[in-house]
């Protein structure tokens, strides 16, 4: 045991954790020249394209030094702010981080938070410069800035390049030297910590774990902690790029476990895995639960398909444990579940992956956040759809929730990045200067501002050197309003908004314009409105399609028009009433551009 490293790689995005991964992989010939590609751990088509991990990712390698042989197990993590619950579990299951910074862009938002989150599990941070071989590195600069930021000394910053490859083997000496064993004892009962889990159609459930303490083999009864459930260990063994089976782990190790589970309810991530015969006292604990940020619904396209979206959200919430969804029906669009998610690149991506991994093709309506709303009688509800507001005249307050937003940018976008974050209701706690053309901005912001395309603006208005993150603050007092679309005099619940007063008329007149755009014409005329309660706000028509039924009147008696455009208005009139408004799947997602 005392030969084995568990280490993860933190970083902002695009700092080159992957390329730093590929290069430690290929260094101890863990892979042959035939398997490797690039990005050899994103193995998702999705994290490819886009250029992100997605999904943390273990893998063991063995490495020699002074004649002897040492196993690492590395954890690859994502960088986006959206998916820092990944990074939470894989820093929960390691003794040491590898921080990487960029040398090219220096500390960034990301780079911060994720740190803050190793030290709080006790972990040893090794400092590691990437890029180093660029042309617009600043390497003394940004060392200056690693320096300051963990107190270290400037000769324990690791200068490298994953790119060439440049600084691995002092990486890999020093995780050796530095990153303590795993603490555990492998006589005692077994105590392991489950820390992701994917479904395989033919073998079932494949839970990866850590084992704390302990020794686990394969055929052994084993009780799952948080279920009760009792199952056997059909297969055991460690994780390569492919499945390694072993006939034991023991503690320190990390690996996985295939018992023929089926049902995906069962294996809960965090959970502890302990033997049936001889169970440890208790449940590892210090894992955080997940708490989603933005709320939407999804709805199949097809009525019928309810049971198997239902399905494939349990397949997918097993290799994604920040995705929660409960049931919920619409009156537009039918059943469906509201899903909760840590921000809209992750409600993106997932439902990117339900068409791509599940064949789901998915509605999903307009992205929304909790509210506490306090009713005249003094209860207090929680309110994730605006749908489930009550009637205006027994709403005491509305409470909403507001995050602490750190960011980060170069001096000369000091003005528009304030401007930006002002006009999205941000007040400022404090402005810190990093270096002399760095400054750190705390602010107070609404958690439903940011919800839009405040991280798509922050990039854009400082040319992609701004960088954010955030983390949950406490609920406020707001005045918050519930903006309805009516088509022809009908709510379209799926529609509906939950906003600020103040930027509900600016809001609801652009939705009606971009609405009369995407509706396609009908016969009948359809008024499309903005409505706060029973006021009107904003309002706009899609004209009929006409047909012209005085073609045939060439001259004659004016009363003859006029008899066949009465005839042609009582048709329109009755059309109306029996017609049916299609509100195409490009309107839902029209809401989330309407910065554009």
């Amino acid at each position: 045991m005392k030969n084995i490293r568990n280490f993860c790689i933190i970083a902002h995005i695009d700092h080159g954790k992957s390329t730093l991964a590929d290069r430690l992989l290929q260094a101890t010939q863990t892979l042959n020249e035939r398997d490797f590609h690039d990005q050899v751990l994103d193995d998702m088509d999705l994290e490819r394209e886009k250029g992100i991990t997605i999904k943390s990712h273990a893998i063991q390698m063995e490495y020699f030094q002074d004649n002897e042989k040492y196993i690492l197990n590395l954890i690859d993590t994502p960088g986006h702010v959206d998916f820092s619950y990944e990074v939470s579990r894989a820093i929960a299951s390691c003794e040491g981080a590898l921080l990487v910074v960029d040398a090219t862009q220096g500390i960034q938002a990301q780079t911060i938070s994720n740190l803050y989150l190793a030290l709080e599990h006790d972990l040893e941070i090794i400092p590691v410069l990437n890029k180093i071989d660029m042309d617009s590195a600043m390497i003394e600069e940004v060392k200056d800035q690693i320096v300051d930021l963990l107190g270290c000394k400037h000769e324990d910053v690791i200068s490298a390049s994953a790119r060439t490859g440049a600084g691995v083997d002092e990486i890999l000496r020093v995780i050796v030297e530095k990153i303590p064993a795993p603490k555990g004892d492998e006589n005692a009962p077994l105590q392991a910590l489950i820390f992701d889990s994917v479904f395989n159609s033919f073998r079932g459930i494949i839970a990866y774990l850590k084992i704390i303490n302990g020794t686990l083999r394969a055929g052994e009864k084993v009780k799952f902690f948080a279920t009760g459930k009792e199952y056997e260990a059909d297969e055991i063994g460690t994780l390569k790029l492919e499945l390694i089976p072993k006939k034991e782990i023991r503690a320190g190790d990390v690996g996985y476990i295939i018992s023929g589970i089926k049902t995906a309810s069962e294996v809960k991530v965090g959970d502890t895995v302990t033997h049936v015969g001889k169970p440890c006292e208790s449940a590892i604990s210090g894992f955080e639960d997940v708490k989603p940020m933005v709320f939407a619904g999804l709805y199949p396209t097809s009525t019928d398909e309810y049971e198997d979206l239902r399905t494939s959200l349990e397949k997918l919430q097993l290799n994604d444990a920040s995705l929660t969804y409960e049931p919920e029906s619409s009156l537009a669009l039918g059943f469906g579940f509201r899903c909760g998610f840590l921000g809209l690149l992750h409600m993106e991506i997932v439902q990117e992956r339900l068409y791509r991994e599940f064949d789901m093709d998915v509605i999903t309506t307009v992205p929304n956040v909790s509210f506490n709303v306090t009713t005249t009688r003094g209860d207090v509800i929680v309110v994730h759809n605006p749908s489930g507001l009550p009637s205006p005249n027994i709403i005491e307050r509305v409470d909403e929730p507001y995050i602490k937003a750190q960011v980060i940018t170069k001096t000369e976008y000091l003005g528009t990045v304030m401007k930006l974050c002002l006009d999205k209701r941000g007040t400022l706690i404090s402005q810190h200067f990093i270096t002399t053309d760095r400054v750190e901005l705390t602010y107070d912001m609404p958690l439903s501002e940011i919800v839009f395309d405040f991280y798509d603006k922050l990039k854009s208005i400082s040319r992609g050197y701004a960088s954010f993150d955030y983390t949950v603050g406490e609920y406020h007092p707001a005045d918050l309003v519930k903006l309805d679309i009516l088509l022809n005099g009908e709510p379209v619940d799926a529609l509906s908004s939950l906003i600020h007063r103040e930027h509900s008329y600016d809001f609801g007149r652009k939705m009606c314009e971009k609405l009369k755009d995407l509706i396609p014409r009908q016969q009948f005329e359809i008024k499309i409105q903005a409505a706060i309660g029973a006021k009107i706000i904003a309002r706009e028509t899609v004209k009929a399609l006409r047909k012209d039924v005085l073609a045939k009147c060439y001259g004659g008696d004016i009363s003859r028009k006029r008899k066949l455009l009465e005839k042609q208005k009582k048709g329109k009139k009755r059309m109306r009433q029996v017609g049916n408004v299609e509100v195409p799947q490009e309107a839902f997602l029209a809401v989330l551009k309407m910065g554009d």
